[in-house]
């Protein structure tokens, strides 16, 4: 293959590639693809065939630049058809869109059979590719829907069947899990909800801590604490916003900890307020390792939608809860820093700061 003067070839077993050919990491397909010389053939890296050797593999950032290469695609892993990952990707992505749209609940076997898989291979695709169950998925949009609903519907009942709910009384048993509150505070704005919060100082500046019955619902940075405090305001105007007790100060306490040093996790509950896409890739976001980075490509390929980049770079800036949710992790294609609720600054202090821990 042509080469350029400034360009390093290392020995095929010193390429991090060949370690995913090894292990044949499904994770890699798509991302490059490797040939064989005594065969003649080019495959994808999870390749089910026996392991060539390294002295006769080449690697290709491309099935065009395999097959222009002279390689013709392996019969087994066939890399010039959809692999299956991809295949199970579209099928998740069908189904995501008949959730968002469907107007009644829909079993796991119905949406299984639609896919064209068994019950249990569509459960754990879908989690794989969405981070979400099924069920869990749909009872995120309907949460939106209902959100949405609750404050344009003429009546609360009129707004639960509207977002799909089959009965009442199913609804309101999931309620102050969906919304932290009853349906009818809600509607007015938040009336009778109660956010604990308190303000303090970390090594990003000041820092606000928010929570409702449900878990933290706040995590924000800044430099003007009472900046911070009107925006909480503005975001629940009908809310009950009151001091932390002892018990919340523990909390504050653990998120500080936490914005301070990564590494050591964050179990506290959290009150998620999104759409179903949104979750998905807040989920998507929590799965990223400390000291990582990935692009807005990369979490739209993961959560399967590939065509969706711009999509989650509104989902990341949608994001109210800094650093639980990791949305400093996810940079340009190029490796750049873009765009950050809390400063661009505040990101590249956080992404420096993981990357020595």
């Amino acid at each position: 293959m042509p080469n350029s003067a400034n360009t390093i070839i290392l020995p095929t077993k010193d390429d991090p590639r060949w370690q995913a050919v090894l292990a044949r990491d499904i994770n890699a397909d798509g991302k490059f693809y490797y040939s064989v010389k005594t065969t003649g053939v080019y495959c994808r890296p999870s390749c089910p065939s026996r392991t060539a050797k390294p002295e006769n593999v080449l690697f290709h950032t491309s099935r065009e630049e395999a097959e222009t290469a002279g390689f013709r695609p392996c019969r087994r892993c066939k890399p010039d058809q959809p692999s299956l990952r991809e295949q199970h990707a579209d099928k998740v992505s069908d189904i995501c869109r008949l959730l968002e749209t469907a107007e009644t609940e829909s079993s796991l076997a119905e949406l299984a059979a639609i896919a064209g898989l068994s019950t249990f291979h569509f459960h754990r695709v879908f989690k794989a590719i969405t981070g979400l169950t099924p069920k869990a998925y749909a009872t995120a949009q309907r949460s939106h829907r209902v959100r949405i609903q609750l404050v344009t519907s003429q009546s609360v009942t009129s707004a639960i069947y509207n977002a799909g709910y089959n009965a009442n009384s199913r609804f309101y048993e999931q309620a102050p899990q969906l919304l932290g509150m009853t349906p009818s505070d809600y509607r007015k704005g938040g009336t009778n909800s109660r956010i604990r919060f308190a303000l303090g100082e970390c090594a990003l500046g000041a820092i606000l801590v928010a929570a409702s019955d449900i878990g933290l619902c706040a995590i924000a940075l800044g430099d003007d604490p009472n900046r911070l405090a009107e925006e909480l305001q503005d975001r629940f105007p009908q809310a009950e916003l009151i001091g932390g007790d002892s018990e919340f100060e523990q909390w504050v306490a653990q998120v500080v900890s936490f914005v301070e040093a990564p590494a050591i996790g964050l179990d506290l509950p959290l009150d998620l307020r999104g759409t179903a896409f949104q979750q998905r890739v807040w989920q998507a976001l929590r799965q990223i390792p400390v000291g990582a980075k990935v692009s807005y490509t990369d979490i739209a390929q993961r959560i399967g939608s590939p065509k969706s980049v711009r999509a989650v770079a509104g989902a990341c800036a949608a994001n109210t809860l800094a650093v639980a949710i990791p949305c400093h992790r996810v940079v340009r294609s190029d490796g750049s820093l873009s765009g950050y609720r809390w400063g661009v600054e505040r990101k590249a202090a956080l992404l420096r700061r993981e990357s020595e821990e």
